[in-house]
């Protein structure tokens, strides 16, 4: 589905103000490691993606304590159950872990995005 005009000035808007553990981890994603390309705040229909494999179909979501609340969790389900309607795999990732280890964060991302991606399938 096409994005939304809506979705996209958020994105940009995203794009200009991430958050810490999201910054942390474009810096380590930007450049297409391993010939991996990944988007970040990626438009998808009303909904907006921290980061998106497109080779890999994935949409990466960074939780932190904005997403604790019971109205948040609601919107995730709805958001998660578009993702999956449209093909995409959802995987979600405590911001603690990204700041407490970037890195790993990143290499475990390349690993389910690599060359051989059948594991999200």
């Amino acid at each position: 589905m096409r994005a939304t005009a809506r979705s996209m000035r958020i994105a940009r808007q995203q794009r200009r103000s991430m958050s810490p553990p999201e910054v942390k981890l474009w810096t380590l994603l930007r450049r297409s490691p391993e010939g991996i390309r990944f988007r970040r705040q990626h438009s998808i229909g009303p909904y907006v993606a921290d980061f998106y494999c497109p080779a890999a179909k994935l949409v990466i979501e960074i939780d932190g304590s904005a997403h604790d609340s019971a109205a948040a969790a609601e919107h995730d389900r709805m958001r998660n159950e578009y993702m999956m309607k449209l093909g995409l795999k959802v995987l979600r990732i405590a911001a603690s872990e990204v700041l407490a280890d970037p890195a790993a964060v990143a290499d475990g991302l390349l690993s389910l995005c690599g060359p051989s991606t059948t594991q999200l399938r």
